[in-house]
């Protein structure tokens, strides 16, 4: 099961006796269905659960009578579209108009007078997420998106979204293949959101995924600088090994000076030892600096040579 169908799985669990909790939540899904017009209201989806929380809550709260189909969405998968249809017109006509619409509409727009107060907020906005709206797998991206039929309704979304008082969500509108796509990008803004509309089990998915990515992030930083490191090390004695082997077979390492030729054998000997391991091992032991000094040396006398 997808991450997403795993949040509206955890919405669709949502228990409440309010009534105005419940017609705030079907609003939110009738309103951003298929159809929502006084003549047809038509409901789809690939999630079995939000099909079965869309007629329970129509059925208690209207009792109409509605026609559940199912199809396969594709021939090569098991992918089922439900679809709900109010068969019935008056049905259509009489919520239709209890929500505050009406038929001289010129544009479907979100009637604030039914989200007056933050628990119907609330309660709208996860229905409006069984409705039309998508959340990809925290270990991929962070990204949540709703896609609209309308532009105005579209527009609404995005303002009821920034006026959510306990999130600081910034919502976005693109134009995606005719539909508009009002989407959330951020971890912190999505769980804010999933906790807000009640899905609160996700939330906490997303945060310790992030907890986890972030603890792999830096493991995986540490082991390339600590790779970087060694591949730096190993390059730098592979000059210096070239350096000395250079030396001794023109004028022979018994032509340097002591300090020099201590630490040309101590290299030899030694070619995946850092400087400051080479100093420790000197007799007396001497600094990093000290030894990278003396085989600067090394390197320039190598060079003279013709």
């Amino acid at each position: 099961m997808s991450f997403a169908s795993l949040v509206r799985k955890e919405l669709c669990s949502n228990t409440t006796s309010s009534t105005y909790k419940l017609k705030a939540e079907l609003y939110g899904m009738m309103l951003f269905a298929k159809h929502f017009s006084p003549v047809k209201i038509t409901f789809k989806t690939e999630n079995t659960y939000t099909i079965n929380r869309y007629i329970n809550l129509s059925t208690n709260l209207y009792v109409p009578l509605i026609e559940k189909t199912s199809t396969l969405k594709a021939k090569k998968t098991n992918t089922k579209l439900y679809v709900a249809n109010f068969i019935d017109e008056n049905d259509c006509k009489r919520i239709y108009e209890d929500y505050g619409h009406h038929s001289k509409q010129i544009s479907l727009r979100v009637n604030w007078a039914n989200i007056d107060d933050d628990d119907l907020l609330s309660s709208f906005l996860r229905g409006v997420f069984l409705s039309c709206g998508s959340v990809t797998d925290p270990e991929k991206s962070y990204h949540l998106e709703f896609n609209v039929q309308y532009k105005n309704l579209c527009n609404d979304l995005c303002r009821v979204l920034e006026e959510i008082p306990q999130c600081a969500i910034k919502a976005n509108v693109i134009n995606r293949g005719g539909a508009f796509v009002t989407y959330i990008k951020g971890s912190e803004q999505i769980t804010d959101f999933l906790t807000y509309i009640g899905a609160h089990n996700s939330a906490m998915e997303i945060i310790g995924t992030k907890a986890m990515k972030q603890v792999r992030n830096n493991v995986n930083r540490k082991r390339n600088s600590e790779i970087a490191n060694i591949e730096k090390v190993a390059a730098a004695s592979a000059k210096q090994i070239i350096a000395i082997e250079k030396i001794m077979n023109s004028k022979g390492l018994e032509t340097l000076p002591d300090d020099l030729k201590e630490i040309a054998y101590l290299r030899i000997e030694n070619p995946d030892m850092s400087l400051r391991a080479l100093g420790e091992s000197l007799t007396p032991p001497i600094s990093r600096s000290g030894v990278n000094h003396r085989i600067q040396r090394i390197l320039q006398i190598a060079e003279d040579i013709q």
